[in-house]
């Protein structure tokens, strides 16, 4: 009879793992049904707004806050735009959709990305970047923590 009353135990310990798994389960995927609803913005319609840090340059938020940690957004930098020397805190990716962007760790080396090319430069990685004369760039950007542009400090003796 002991057996029976432990057998019974497992049955009910099993039965509420199974009901608490399933209820969690249900949770995930209704949290899942209301993420599904689509994110589509056309090019014309998005805000564009000039960049505090690089006059001339603009930026369109698609989600998060570049002053604030992760983001992504829609980038428009003028034809013969030069970046000098910096650095990003965080991870940027950029996709580039039109002109002819460049970067590289210096102008000698800076390589030239078009239309569908992806640059994935890592936080603190020190480089040059703009945009070839011609066309303006437009590139969709994601970075992994908040914005920002550190210039290249030249020592005096350098000068």
């Amino acid at each position: 009879m002991k057996t029976r009353g432990f057998e019974m135990k497992i049955f009910f310990a099993a039965a509420g793992v199974v009901c608490l798994w399933m209820t969690l389960l249900a949770q995930n995927a209704s949290q899942k049904q209301e993420s599904r609803t689509p994110f589509m913005v056309s090019l014309t319609d998005l805000k564009w707004v000039e960049l505090p840090e690089r006059k001339g340059m603009q930026f369109a938020i698609l989600s998060g806050d570049p002053k604030t940690g992760p983001y992504t957004q829609m980038r428009k930098v003028p034809a013969g735009t030069d970046n000098g020397l910096h650095s990003h805190s965080s991870e940027i990716k950029n996709v580039i959709i039109s002109g002819v962007w460049y970067t590289g760790p210096d102008a000698a080396s800076a390589k030239d990305f078009g239309p569908g090319s992806v640059v994935v430069m890592p936080g603190d990685w020190m480089h040059v970047s703009g945009c070839r004369a011609g066309t303006d760039c437009v590139f969709y950007q994601e970075g992994k923590g908040k914005f920002d542009f550190k210039p290249a400090v030249v020592p005096a003796s350098a000068k």
